[in-house]
């Protein structure tokens, strides 16, 4: 679960930011941009982090009304044993996934994250779970998400492969889950995916 002053602070950005773009007071938008400077502070005192790798994680501030990102994860399996993929960027596994891509649908950017990743042809039979990451057990961010996991099955019989932002894959047991990437998968939802995986007809999981 998030801690309660990382939520408000990311609150705080998120309102500044909707505020900036709609206002058409000059007045108005310097005071939510000063709200705004605030709140980015907060942020980096609670990451102990410099304020200016923290600007940069917002590009689009007071562009458009400020909503959560979206992050896809895809569920693999072959017998009892799920697909996981190996970070380049921090040397952890992780369901394949990640950001939405514009123009394309969250169960095809699910796809092409598997391809991109892993090498595999997936095709999506269901979605499993949509999660608010900042009620979950994910390494904390400043940014906010839903995560949208899907089930997928195999569309063709191939062997995985890395990928441009992968150093390894593999199938792994409930039981014998390697490192997660926690800022991307957690143990608790994929063990959700399991339990979809022994009954896939049961409803949605969500927040």
């Amino acid at each position: 679960m998030e801690d309660a002053w990382l939520s408000r602070a990311k609150r705080l950005h998120a309102i500044a930011s909707t505020g900036v773009h709609f206002t058409e007071s000059e007045f108005d938008r310097e005071r939510y941009a000063e709200i705004a400077e605030i709140a980015t502070q907060m942020l980096a005192d609670l990451g102990n982090k410099p304020i200016e790798q923290l600007q940069d994680l917002f590009p689009g501030f007071g562009k458009s009304y400020a909503t959560p990102m979206v992050d896809v994860r895809a569920a693999i399996f072959r017998d009892d044993r799920i697909l996981l993929v190996k970070e380049k960027l921090d040397g952890l596994w992780t369901l394949p996934g990640g950001y939405a891509d514009v123009g394309l649908s969250a169960g095809e950017n699910a796809v092409k994250e598997v391809r991109e990743e892993s090498g595999l042809e997936v095709t999506v039979n269901r979605l499993i779970g949509v999660f608010h990451k900042a009620k979950h057990a994910y390494r904390q961010d400043p940014r906010d998400f839903y995560k949208f996991y899907f089930l997928c099955e195999e569309s063709s019989h191939q062997e995985p492969a890395i990928g441009p932002e992968t150093t390894d894959v593999d199938f792994f047991t409930l039981s014998a889950l390697p490192p997660l990437s926690l800022g991307r998968s957690i143990q608790q939802h994929i063990e959700i995916a399991f339990d979809f995986m022994d009954n896939p007809n049961q409803p949605v999981v969500f927040d």
